[in-house]
């Protein structure tokens, strides 16, 4: 017993901790995953696939274009008198009578598809358990004003809340409109995103940093304004369903809920009903390259990523992801659904966000253009003509339309004659402008039947394809001195959603 308690005790073996324990927690953890996570919000396209970024710099050759063609074109005009004048004419008359081909498709598009159109029923909600988890992006940007009717709306959908989730994006200095979530009264199955500052602060930054934290197998954007139609998420995953492994997006229709609240709002409204009823179809009927619209598109997320997400520097984010998607060698279709937007009713809301709109064009027109080519081979001679005429011709429309009034003008201060005196130049001139008006009034006109007071909207559109124009000279002059700014709209102007939603459909 004594030699015992005379016995040096061993000392006790010390636990070794596992490497998790033996890691001290670092309070700044989270801040740092949330800079990584920025990072390639931010940064991924352009590293990846720098052609595809407008980021990247555009090369000398197209500088070198976008200065000297205009120039010389207008040295010639003004030097060679009448021989100037038609090789303007001969120029401008290919690309101007191609647009007016397209639109008159899609008038026959329109048509066709009326008389037996209907709309397919949803699937069959006993399966329920088996359609596809989607996840819902909504980038929020000082948008108090509508917080409270864009929970409504979505609540409002129709789809099992247990395979649906919905990421309300919001800047990290704009606290009153994460207030006004909070107060909103968010679902279960809705969460509060804060994306950290840094620039550029844009819309597709927002959803890039956002696609990082979503689960669904399916995603789709919403803007702040949006109503979209209750079964909207239904369809687009029985399109899914049905169009096999190479749809990659499937685009709603845009319709505008404050269309009669001023001029302006009519005309846009006008102008959607064109763009999506008529056009958009048309494109998808004609295997044609889809600029998509900025909000109701839905995505197969594996897909979206394999493409390299969203530009965050392109300030029309959607239009150049659609013609990404058509380069990678996947499908866009549009379906029989709608979204109502509030369209911009007052002049320096609607100059901003036609000027920001026209500036991202140009920008997909340039960054894919960067090397023709190679454009050509990815979408195949059908695909790269009918991207000329949509995206480069529609810009060169807004950019030339207002010099065919100056000449007009001109003529007619001078006594002068506004067409050439060769006969055969005469009847080319005369019938280009009257195929290119009369097939843009024909497609609004059909697009927008149902109501009388849009159908004499429709005499004014040439004021409204001035104002687009002017729109356009500023968007140059924007992408030169600010080519990533984004320009905010303001909503909650128009209606009110609880005024559009049905009484039965609230939440």
């Amino acid at each position: 017993m004594s030699a015992r308690r005379n016995e040096t005790p061993r000392p006790r073996r010390r636990h070794k901790p596992s490497h998790a324990e033996s890691r001290p927690s670092v309070p700044w953890e989270p801040f740092l995953r949330a800079i990584e996570r920025l990072d390639r919000a931010v940064n991924d396209l352009r590293r990846r696939a720098p052609d595809f970024s407008a980021a990247t710099p555009f090369p000398v050759w197209q500088q070198t274009v976008m200065l000297g063609v205009p120039a010389i074109f207008t040295a010639a005009l003004i030097l060679l008198d009448e021989s100037g004048f038609i090789l303007w004419s001969l120029t401008l008359a290919l690309p101007f009578l191609l647009i007016a081909i397209v639109r008159l498709v899609a008038v026959w598009h329109v048509l066709k598809r009326q008389p037996k159109f209907r709309r397919a029923p949803v699937g069959d909600r006993r399966f329920d358990t088996r359609l596809p988890t989607f996840s819902v992006l909504i980038p929020v940007y000082q948008e108090v004003a509508v917080i409270p009717d864009l929970v409504a709306a979505m609540r409002w959908l129709d789809y099992p809340p247990d395979r649906l989730e919905i990421l309300f994006i919001t800047e990290e200095q704009d606290q009153p409109t994460r207030h006004a979530l909070l107060r909103a009264g968010l679902a279960r199955n809705m969460r509060i995103l804060t994306v950290p500052a840094g620039q550029p602060r844009t819309k597709p930054r927002a959803l890039n940093y956002a696609l990082q934290d979503a689960r669904g197998i399916l995603v789709t954007v919403y803007d702040a304004e949006d109503v979209p139609d209750r079964d909207q998420l239904r369809r687009a995953a029985d399109a899914f369903i049905e169009g096999g492994p190479r749809l990659a997006c499937v685009q709603a229709q845009l319709a505008i809920y404050n269309a009669n609240q001023s001029f302006l709002s009519r005309q846009f409204a006008l102008e959607y009903a064109a763009l999506f009823r008529g056009l958009l179809p048309a494109l998808a009927y004609l295997k044609l390259p889809i600029p998509l619209g900025g909000t109701s598109n839905h995505f197969r997320r594996d897909l979206l990523l394999k493409c390299g997400g969203w530009d965050p520097f392109n300030v029309t984010e959607d239009a150049d992801l659609g013609i990404r998607i058509a380069r990678l060698g996947y499908d866009v279709t549009v379906i029989q659904s709608a979204t109502l937007e509030e369209a911009p009713a007052f002049w320096r809301t609607w100059r901003g966000q036609r000027t920001r709109w026209i500036k991202g064009w140009i920008q997909t027109y340039l960054v894919h253009m960067r090397h023709p080519r190679k454009l050509w081979r990815d979408l195949g001679t059908w695909q790269f003509m009918g991207f000329q005429v949509m995206i480069g011709g529609m810009i060169l429309s807004f950019l030339v339309h207002p010099w065919f009034y100056i000449l007009l003008a001109d003529a007619a201060l001078t006594g002068g004659e506004l067409m050439p005196a060769n006969s055969l130049l005469r009847w080319v001139c005369g019938g280009h402008l009257a195929i290119g008006y009369g097939a843009a009034w024909l497609l609004t006109i059909v697009t927008a039947l149902g109501s009388v007071r849009r159908l004499w909207s429709a005499v004014w559109l040439p004021i409204y394809w001035l104002a687009m124009s002017w729109a356009a000279y500023c968007a140059v002059v924007d992408l030169i001195f600010r080519p990533f700014h984004w320009e905010k709209t303001a909503h909650g102007a128009g209606a009110r959603h609880r005024d559009i939603l049905p009484k039965s459909g609230l939440p």
